[in-house]
């Protein structure tokens, strides 16, 4: 107001919040998306069922996964999924971990807002508790030889634990161990574990005994003419990123055929074309042919004439896997192919896999590139096993890669918080409490743990506490019965850098989310009304689901 008449700043149909309405809201939903994703924490987590639009099913207990598929609307909401597919993205795992800390916590810190200490008191608290947390974290890593596959497949299996596929967590785990041990380079004296290099291809039928390590790459492709031979041994193959086809004109022309005789001259002349094209890639040595581009059908004849196998409209993707796996080299002239481009296979040839075709390109001297063939009972089963094979593949990559781990199963948890709180006495003044805070908030990964597995969460930490406190730093949760035992001795391990990357971006979202006491909204967008239980319409439903 000036002078009595209301200044108009903003446009109409924008709504505004500040001051703790907009604190709360923005509490509220973080913890509503905790909510969502906490029941399937741990071994005996819970799954969700997730409907889309068109009536798609999914069904899963990953963390990102059930928050990319729902339809999150609430600004304060969007940031929390954030940091699950932050944290997926770094370690492959703990993204579930990641959401119900942020969510615990706001909430933790909306009790001391309540208690009229600053926001900005709180954040600088959570920062110093969080790099402290790290630094407690690393300092009480196990470091590993990256060797060792006995403890590679104990990480494995600790990420394979919580998920659908755990029925056959030993096999998967052996699989994931195998297939980074091969891809695994050594780039100025670091090792490097890049997963894109394992080529996972799902196909519906069998069960999951079935699965099967490759040591090459499955092209999701047929050979392109009956013609050709089924099975290459020996194979050298050439990868080309150039179409065997009859290229347009760059600009609009006509041709005028006045007689049959032009005509047939015409056809000569793209068949003769097509044809030296092919005796191209035979004058290079090759017997398969791998190609990106399309194949002309005379092309695939004359190709089949003379014995060479051929696969056409390979993925990019694949065409890299391939070059890495037989020592090839992708060409995108074919002129410029030659016997030195090519590269070697012991075997290639066309198996049925269910229903479809697919290429088999096996027994690759020194293959950093290798494949997963995962099959399962339904789509469904097919789905969420690769979702569990891809964290395992990313948890046994990062411990190759750092060389540490840490204690899963709520251990290290409760080692930081016990000495966060030692801690808290020598920040002094109100960030003390937000520090306490931070370490009491570390403590709802061992309950969750108890509450989803059906035992009292209270007796249980209080058990724990006191395991830590007679120096039992590798006392976590005994899921099966509901005790404290020594973790270290049972295996549930996992890399440093995922719960290093849990704590970091948890802390950061938190702040970020406490650090705003104003959320203006334009027309048709935004913060829902207060009091919306923290979504809005077209979110999640009312109750955290």
């Amino acid at each position: 107001m000036l002078g009595g008449q209301p200044v108009i700043i903003l446009k109409e149909g924008t709504r505004r919040e500040s001051g703790r309405d907009a604190q709360t809201n923005n509490i509220n939903a973080a913890i509503a998306i905790a909510g969502a994703v906490r029941s399937t924490l741990g071994p005996r987590g819970m799954d969700k069922m997730l409907v889309d639009g068109m009536g798609d099913v999914t069904i899963t207990n990953d963390g990102v996964t059930i928050l990319k598929n729902i339809d999150v609307e609430h600004p304060a909401a969007k940031m929390v999924v954030e940091v699950s597919k932050t944290v997926d993205q770094q370690s492959g795992d703990g993204t579930t971990t990641s959401v119900i800390l942020s969510g615990e916590l706001l909430k933790r810190a909306k009790e001391l807002l309540d208690q009229n200490i600053h926001p900005t008191i709180i954040a600088k608290g959570y920062t110093l508790a969080a790099e402290k947390a790290v630094e407690i974290l690393e300092k009480n890593a196990i470091s590993i030889d990256s060797k060792d596959k006995e403890m590679l497949k104990a990480v494995a299996q600790t990420s394979l634990a919580s998920k659908s596929s755990s029925a056959h967590k030993e096999k998967l785990a052996e699989l994931a161990v195998s297939a980074v041990n091969s891809i695994v380079e050594e780039v100025d004296g670091k090792k490097i574990a890049d997963i894109d290099n394992v080529l996972v291809i799902k196909k519906q039928g069998g069960s999951v005994v079935d699965t099967e390590l490759i040591d090459g790459v499955i092209l999701d492709k047929e050979r392109v003419h009956e013609g050709m031979p089924r099975a290459v041994e020996k194979a050298k193959i050439a990868l080309l990123d150039a179409a065997l086809e009859i290229k347009k004109t760059e600009v609009d022309a006509k041709i005028n055929i006045t007689s049959p005789d032009q005509m047939q001259s015409f056809l000569q002349q793209e068949e003769t074309m097509l044809k030296a094209m092919v005796e191209k890639v035979k004058a290079s040595g090759a017997d398969v042919l791998i190609d990106q581009k399309g194949i002309d059908d005379i092309a695939q004849h004359y190709l089949a004439k003379s014995g060479i196998y051929t696969v056409r409209r390979a993925k990019k993707s694949d065409m890299e896997k391939l070059a890495k796996a037989c020592g090839g080299r992708i060409v995108s002239s074919l002129d410029d192919l030659v016997g030195e481009d090519l590269g070697t296979a012991a075997h290639v040839e066309e198996r049925k896999i269910g229903d479809d075709k697919l290429t088999f390109v096996t027994g690759c001297p020194k293959a950093k590139a290798v494949s997963i063939l995962l099959r399962g009972g339904t789509e469904h089963v097919v789905d969420e096993l690769e979702r569990g094979l891809h964290d395992a593949l990313s948890v046994v990559a990062g411990t190759i890669e750092d060389g540490k781990i840490s204690i899963g199963g709520g251990a290290a948890a409760t080692e930081i918080a016990m000495s966060l709180r030692d801690y808290a006495a020598s920040v002094g003044g109100r960030e003390q409490l937000a520090v306490e805070s931070f370490a009491n908030t570390l403590e709802i990964v061992p309950k969750t743990l108890a509450e989803n597995a059906g035992f009292d969460q209270i007796d249980l930490l209080l058990k724990l506490r006191k395991a830590h406190k007679d120096g039992q730093k590798y006392a976590g949760i005994d899921i099966t019965n509901g005790g404290v035992i020594d973790l270290y001795k049972a295996k549930v391990l996992e890399p440093l850098r995922v719960p290093a990357q849990t704590i970091r971006s948890s802390a950061e979202a938190a702040v970020m989310l406490l650090r705003i006491d104003d959320v203006i909204a334009g027309k048709g967008g935004g913060a829902p009304p207060a009091g919306a239980g923290g979504m809005p319409p077209g979110g999640m439903p009312p109750g955290g689901y």
